[in-house]
C-alpha cells in the first residue's frame, strides 16, 4: 500500500504570525478534502468526511499535549474473573488460525490477555508505550517492546494473530499502523480489534457529553462501515464485525450521576455482568440483544475480525 506523505494532509492555523494549531486538511481514511466540522462536537475538534463518512479529530495534538495527557494515564490493575472467561472464549475462537503459534497484542497494557494466551501455549509478544506496564509484562515472561508498532522489531509474516483492544481510536494514522500489521502477519492470519462505536445508542443519546468523546485521548471514531473501509484499504478481508453491549457505567458517568471507575469490581457494568453470567435465561437474553445490536450496528463496542489476503 502506498501512503501519501503525511505532511501533505496537514495545514497550520496561523494567528499573529505564530503557528498555534496543526490540522488535517484531508480525510485520514480516504484522502478526500470534503471535510465538515461536526456540529456539537467542537470541543473534541471533530470533523466528518462527506466522501467516506469517517469521523476524526481535525486538530493534530502536539507532543506536549500528548505527554501531558498520558503522563498520569494510570494502569488498570483490576481483572474481572468474567474478563478472564471472555479472553478464553476469544482464544477458543482464535485456535483455527494457530499455525506459527505466535500472537501479538498491540497496546498490551500489563499483559492480561497475553497472560491467558501464554497459559494455552501461545508464544506471546506485545507492544506497550508505558514503561511501568512494559516492565510488568516482562516480569510475567511476555516478550514486550516499549515502542510504537511502526518502530517494533518483528519479522515479516511472523504472526498468526494480531490483537489490539481499544487502541486504534487513540491514533490518527490508521493506514500507517495497519500497513505494519499486514507486513508482520502471515497470509491468512487474523487481526482482531476492538474500538468504541461512534454509531452506538449511547452516543446518539448523549451526544458530545458521551465520555468516549475526548481529546486528545481519542482521535478517530469508527463505525462498522469505516472500520471495514480502513481494513479493506490496507489489504484485509472482513471476516466479521460485531457491535455489542450497552454500558450502564458509561451512561451514568457521562450524565454526571456517578463517579465510579469504568473498570472496577463495583461498577454497574460489572454487577450486571455477574448477574447475567450466573443465570442461563439472562445469558440467552444478552445473546439476543447483542445480535440485534449487531444487525442494527448500534452496540457500544465494535469487534472486528480481519484476514490478511
Amino acid at each position: 500500500m502506498c501512503i501519501e506523505n503525511y505532511s501533505r494532509r496537514i495545514n497550520w492555523v496561523i494567528f499573529n504570525g505564530l503557528k498555534i494549531m496543526s490540522i488535517h486538511n484531508k480525510c485520514i481514511l480516504c484522502n478526500s478534502n470534503s471535510l465538515s466540522d461536526l456540529v456539537g462536537y467542537e470541543k473534541a475538534y471533530l470533523c466528518k468526511c462527506s466522501s467516506c463518512g469517517f469521523v476524526f479529530s481535525k486538530k493534530i495534538p502536539s507532543s506536549e499535549e500528548l505527554d501531558k495527557f498520558y503522563k498520569n494515564y494510570g494502569v488498570n490493575n483490576y481483572l474481572s474473573p468474567l474478563t478472564i472467561k471472555r479472553y478464553n472464549e476469544l482464544l477458543d475462537r482464535l485456535e483455527p488460525f494457530r499455525k506459527t503459534n505466535r500472537i501479538l497484542d498491540v497496546g498490551c497494557g500489563i499483559g492480561y490477555f497475553l497472560g491467558e494466551a501464554k497459559k494455552r501455549g501461545w508464544e506471546v509478544y506485545g507492544t506497550e508505550l508505558s514503561e511501568e506496564s512494559a516492565k510488568i509484562c516482562s516480569d510475567k515472561g511476555i516478550s514486550v517492546q516499549q515502542v510504537k508498532i511502526k518502530e517494533a522489531q518483528f519479522g515479516t509474516e511472523m504472526f498468526d494473530v494480531i490483537t489490539s483492544f481499544e487502541v486504534i481510536e487513540h491514533i490518527n494514522n490508521p493506514q500507517e499502523e495497519l500497513s505494519v500489521f499486514k507486513s508482520i502477519l502471515r497470509k491468512g492470519g487474523l487481526v482482531y480489534i476492538t474500538t468504541p462505536n461512534f454509531n452506538s445508542l449511547l452516543r446518539y443519546r448523549l451526544g458530545s457529553s458521551y465520555n468516549i468523546i475526548t481529546y486528545p485521548e481519542h482521535l478517530s471514531y469508527y463505525t462498522t462501515r469505516t472500520l471495514k473501509k480502513v481494513f479493506a484499504i490496507s489489504g484485509f478481508k472482513t471476516f466479521k464485525i460485531e457491535t455489542t453491549g450497552i454500558s450502564l457505567t458509561r451512561l451514568r458517568t457521562s450524565q454526571g450521576k456517578s463517579n465510579q471507575k469504568i473498570i472496577s469490581a463495583k461498577s454497574d457494568d460489572e454487577k450486571l455482568r455477574t448477574k447475567i453470567d450466573n443465570r442461563w435465561h439472562l445469558n440467552l437474553a444478552k445473546t439476543t440483544v447483542n445480535k440485534t445490536l449487531t444487525i442494527m450496528g448500534v452496540g457500544d463496542s465494535l469487534k472486528g475480525w480481519f484476514i490478511k489476503q
